[in-house]
C-alpha cells in the first residue's frame, strides 16, 4: 500500500475547513484508514465540524470490538455525528456546522466506502468512475431530469449539500463495496478539486504522475490555477493486490 495526501486552503479562502487523515498501517481492527472531511459553518466552524468528526471517528474505529469493516465505518459515522451536533449547540459560534465525509478502508481486493456529502471518492484506471453519490441539491435536479449533468459544474446552486455530519440528530451513510485490480488507484477528494478540475484531467494528472506524492500536489496546483475558490482535499493511494 502507497498512500499520499495534502489539504490546501486554496486562492479565496482565508481559513482551511478541510481535514483529511490516512494511516497505511492498521487502526483497531482495519488494516487501513483513509478519510477527507469538508467542513461547513461559520468562521471557525467548518474547521472544528471537520476536525473533530474525523478525530472521534478514528477513535471509535481504534477502539471498537465490531470487526465487520461495514458496521464499523457505518458505526463511527454515527458517533461522529452524535458528537458533532452535540457541540454544535455548545457555542453560538458552532451553530448549525456540519462536514462532508467520505472514508475508504482497503481489505485484499476489496474497498469499503462510505460517504455522507459531496466529497467523493473516485476509482481510477485506464477509466476514471466516481463511486461516491454526492448528496447535493444539483445531484438532485439531475436525477430528476431538470438539468443536464454537464451544467452542474457550474450550476448556482453547487454548494448546497442535502446530507452532512452534524446537522441534524440522525444522519444516513451511503455505504459501497467494490473490487480492485492490480494497478487501480483510488483517489478522495473535497469538492474544491472536483469543483475546480475536470474528471478526465483528474484522471490524466494521475495516471501521468507514478509518483503519488506529484500526483497529488500537481493535482492542487490545477485546481488554484483554475480559480481555487475553496480548500482543496486529496488523498490518494494504490493499494497493494497480488503481491505487488
Amino acid at each position: 500500500m502507497i498512500a499520499f495526501g495534502s489539504t490546501n486552503v486554496g486562492l479565496k479562502r482565508s481559513i482551511n475547513q478541510d481535514f483529511i487523515f490516512l494511516s497505511e498501517d492498521k487502526i483497531g481492527k482495519l488494516p487501513n484508514l483513509f478519510i477527507v472531511a469538508d467542513g461547513m459553518g461559520g468562521h471557525k466552524a467548518g474547521d472544528v465540524a471537520s476536525r473533530k468528526g474525523v478525530e472521534l471517528f478514528v477513535d471509535f474505529v481504534r477502539t471498537t470490538d465490531m470487526t465487520d469493516p461495514v458496521n464499523i465505518i457505518d458505526a463511527g459515522i454515527k458517533i461522529a455525528n452524535d458528537a458533532v451536533f452535540e457541540l454544535s449547540h455548545t457555542n453560538a459560534d458552532y451553530d448549525g456546522m456540519g462536514t462532508t465525509f467520505v472514508v475508504a478502508s482497503v481489505i485484499e481486493n476489496r474497498v469499503y466506502i462510505a460517504n455522507v456529502g459531496d466529497s467523493r471518492l473516485y476509482l481510477i484506471n485506464n477509466n476514471i468512475v466516481q463511486i461516491t453519490r454526492d448528496h447535493s441539491l444539483v445531484e438532485e435536479m439531475i436525477n430528476m431530469g431538470e438539468i443536464e449533468r454537464d451544467a452542474a459544474r457550474t450550476h448556482t446552486k453547487k454548494n448546497i449539500i442535502t446530507r452532512a455530519v452534524g446537522v441534524e440528530r440522525n444522519v444516513v451513510a451511503d455505504i459501497f463495496q467494490i473490487e480492485i485490480e492490480r494497478g487501480d488507484k483510488l483517489l478522495l477528494c473535497s469538492d474544491g478539486l472536483s469543483n475546480m478540475v475536470e474528471d478526465y484531467d483528474i484522471k490524466k494528472i494521475v495516471n501521468g504522475n507514478s509518483n503519488l506524492k506529484d500526483a497529488v500536489n500537481i493535482l492542487i496546483d490545477k485546481a488554484n490555477e483554475n480559480g481555487g475558490r475553496d480548500n482543496i482535499s486529496v488523498v490518494l493511494l494504490e493499494p497493494e493486490i497480488g503481491g505487488r
